[in-house]
C-alpha cells in the first residue's frame, strides 16, 4: 500500500524498529541504553508488542568503530509513520544521541523499517534509494521518510534480530519475506553476529 495521505483511515499500525548501540551512554553500556530507551516507548504512543534477542554485529561499514549490540521491536500505534519518526529521535536525544556524522558510533539508534506494508512516500522514491551504490550511500541522506527502509534487504545487523520476531513480514515491494531475505545474504555476513546471552 502506498500511503500518499499520512493520516491513514486504519486506526492501528504496526511498525518494525531496529535497535543499535556501539558506544557506552550515561545510563551505561549499549545494551542497557537501548533496553532503557524501551521504557519511553510507551510514553511516546508506541506500545511494543514483540521484542527481538540481543545479538552483537560487526560495525558498518567494516571497522569504522566498535561492534554493536542490535535488537528489534515490533509495536503498535496510532501514530503516522511521520510521527513514529519524530519520537524515535525524541528517544534517541533523550538516551544522549546526537547527529553529526552519517554512520558515526552510537549511543541509540532507532530505525523505522517498515510501517505496516506502507510505502513510502511513493514507489520511485523508494527505488531510487535502494539503488543508490555503496560510496553515494555513505554520503547522501533523504531529506524525508523513505519506507520501507531502502537498505533493509541488504543488512544483515538489520535482518537477524528482525527475523528472530517477525520472519513472516512480506516487503510490500519485492514480495520476499524477512526469513527469505536473510537466507539470501552471503555466509560470511552472518557469520561474526553472536546472539547475547542476557
Amino acid at each position: 500500500m502506498t500511503m500518499q495521505d499520512p493520516k491513514s483511515k486504519k486506526s492501528r499500525h504496526y511498525c518494525h524498529i531496529a535497535m543499535g548501540a556501539n558506544l557506552p551512554s550515561a545510563t551505561g553500556t549499549a545494551l542497557q541504553t537501548l533496553k532503557k530507551s524501551l521504557e519511553l516507548f510507551l510514553l511516546e504512543s508506541l506500545q511494543i508488542r514483540r521484542i527481538s534477542k540481543w545479538f552483537t554485529t560487526p560495525a558498518f561499514p567494516a571497522n569504522s568503530g566498535p561492534d554493536f549490540v542490535n535488537g528489534a521491536v515490533v509495536v503498535e500505534t496510532d501514530l503516522t509513520p511521520t510521527e513514529v519518526l519524530a519520537a524515535l529521535h525524541r528517544i534517541e536525544a533523550e538516551m544522549g544521541r546526537t547527529r553529526e556524522n552519517r554512520w558515526e558510533p552510537r549511543l541509540c539508534d532507532l530505525d523505522l523499517i517498515a510501517y505496516d506494508d506502507v510505502i513510502w512516500p511513493d514507489l520511485e522514491t523508494f527505488e531510487e534509494w535502494k539503488s543508490l551504490d555503496l560510496p553515494s550511500q555513505q554520503t547522501k541522506t533523504p531529506d524525508q521518510l523513505v519506507l520501507p527502509h531502502p537498505r533493509l534487504q541488504d543488512r544483515s545487523f538489520v535482518l537477524v534480530p528482525l527475523n528472530d520476531i517477525a520472519p513472516n513480514w512480506v516487503h510490500p515491494v519485492t514480495g520476499i519475506t524477512v526469513s527469505e531475505m536473510l537466507a539470501a545474504l552471503p555466509a560470511e555476513d552472518l557469520a561474526e553476529i553472536s546472539e547475547i546471552s542476557t
